[in-house]
């Protein structure tokens, strides 16, 4: 994999966007919890490319964890997750599992010597109350827990970072997340009275918090999805932010998207935009189409007013798990914190419950009255 962006032209070039991380430590050994479709198509696809060692697995069942071992050339199988998290022979555990029973495999990592660091699935836990715990046991047992908000990872969102950065969009006015796209609703989902808010966009309100810091304030509207055949309570979701900074932002997650039928074609797509006072960047997610995502941009400071379109090769599936991975492996290597702290996702985890705060009262909601401390 390439660790800079593709096809660049002489003004990319110059400004040194990196779309994808370099990998700086290889040398720790990854257990992972879960055989599903997140971890046997973009967390082991990933490590296999980036070359992190991948130890043992397991799963709620030993076949489908001996299934994925297979195809991945994975060692060891164990019987259950537990046994994985005992096994001294693992320094990282990847968890992906479902929501509701992470933090007990969280707890029980964070018991053993031997584990270094804990990698876990968005959303950390059912309810903010329960993150902030998990939050404060990992820094009493003094052991690294980050939280894989992998869309920071996004080749796009990457390099958009980086030009907001530089100075070349000027102040930042409003910016946008156009999703109309229907999402895999895990099956597990089906049991929890929350959906979209906090499996969905969370991605896309954890990266306007990457891209701009902590808003004040949210206000969150939603409906029932038509095709989402099970009880669900927000489907159709659409939220503004307002930050700090005078930052506007919207954050769109349309999972109807329109009828499916045969013969209709298809045009899902996730579109974003930042204005700012010197220039505009735009692009589009490329997750729902299986396509890289992109980026153009154009600046009065530095490209003469012309749009821009740096481009690159890798995809947010699977190559932005290669960044968390690294970003986790390197925080321990270091002795450093890792770049998505626990900490930090308790603060999206706030503004999720913020959101859902705003839908059940029916007003915009202040990050202010949502207590992380």
């Amino acid at each position: 994999m390439s660790n800079t962006a593709t096809k660049q032209g002489p003004a990319d070039a110059a400004m040194g966007f990196a779309p994808d991380v370099t990998v700086r430590n290889r040398d720790y050994r990854i257990g992972c919890v879960g055989a599903g479709m997140i971890m046997a198509e973009c967390h082991l696809a990933a490590y296999k490319e980036a070359g992190f060692p991948v130890a043992a697995i397991a799963s709620r069942t030993r076949a489908n964890a001996a299934k994925v071992a297979e195809r991945w050339s994975i060692a060891t199988v164990h019987d259950t997750p537990e046994a994985l998290i005992e096994d001294k022979n693992v320094d990282i555990i990847d968890l992906a599992y479902p929501p509701d029973q992470q933090p007990a495999l969280i707890r029980h990592a964070l018991k053993q010597p031997h584990i270094k660091a804990i990698l876990a699935q968005k959303p950390l836990a059912l309810s903010l109350d329960e993150a902030i715990r998990l939050r404060d046991e990992a820094k009493a047992a003094g052991k690294i827990l980050s939280v894989n908000q992998n869309m920071r990872y996004d080749q796009s969102m990457r390099v958009l970072k980086q030009i907001i950065e530089s100075g070349a969009l000027g102040d930042i006015v409003f910016a946008q997340i156009d999703m109309h796209a229907i999402p895999h609703w895990q099956g597990f989902l089906e049991e929890y009275d929350r959906l979209t808010l906090a499996n969905m966009s969370v991605h896309h309100l954890d990266v306007l918090r990457f891209l701009f810091g902590d808003p004040d304030e949210i206000t969150t509207l939603t409906r029932k999805d038509p095709r989402t055949a099970f009880a669900h309570s927000d489907g159709i979701t659409v939220s503004t932010l307002r930050f700090p900074s005078g930052v506007l932002a919207l954050s769109l997650e349309d999972v109807w998207s329109g009828p499916r039928e045969e013969g209709y074609k298809d045009d899902q797509h996730i579109n974003w935009r930042v204005d700012g006072t010197l220039g505009v960047a735009k692009g589009t997610i490329g997750w729902p189409t299986g396509a890289a995502s992109t980026l153009s941009y154009a600046s009065t400071k530095t490209t003469g007013g012309e749009w821009v379109s740096p481009t690159w090769d890798t995809m947010w599936f699977p190559h932005a798990f290669i960044g968390v991975m690294e970003q986790l492996q390197h925080a321990v290597a270091s002795g450093t914190e890792p770049a998505l702290q626990v900490a930090d996702n308790v603060k999206t985890m706030a503004l999720i419950e913020a959101g859902y705060r705003s839908i059940d009262e029916g007003r915009t909601v202040r990050l202010s009255e949502i207590p992380i401390h």
